[in-house]
């Protein structure tokens, strides 16, 4: 069974959640995340859920792109099989690129927006 588009995505956004939806699928978890730096560059995580280390898909992928080199954001994808709450992954994020917008899209296919700069 395929799952249904997020309408109101553009062809950038829709390859993050693409690589949100792939990053869930292979963690076996229930939420993936993608960010695009500002240099164009993906990345893409599941969450962490160890006894002794706790993160959401979007600090994975934040982190992961920092250790990386990446000096700023421009978007972050949170794809879900439930509704998204606020993420803590929003604060690294908008940390290091005031700027950036994070957009949740749940099972169905809606689309969210869970921080939009100001």
């Amino acid at each position: 069974m395929s799952r249904p588009a997020a309408s109101g995505l553009d062809d950038e956004d829709s390859k993050l959640l693409t690589l949100a939806r792939g990053a869930m699928a292979r963690s076996g978890g229930d939420t993936g995340a993608a960010v695009r730096d500002t240099d164009g560059r993906t990345y893409a995580a599941g969450a962490v859920a160890l006894t002794s280390l706790r993160l959401s898909a979007l600090q994975v992928a934040v982190a992961m792109a920092v250790a990386s080199g990446a000096e700023g954001f421009e978007a972050a994808v949170i794809a879900s099989g439930a509704d998204v709450g606020e993420d803590p992954g929003l604060a690294p994020l908008t940390e290091v690129s005031a700027s950036a917008y994070a957009l949740a899209v749940d099972s169905s296919g809606d689309v969210r927006h869970l921080a939009v700069p100001a």
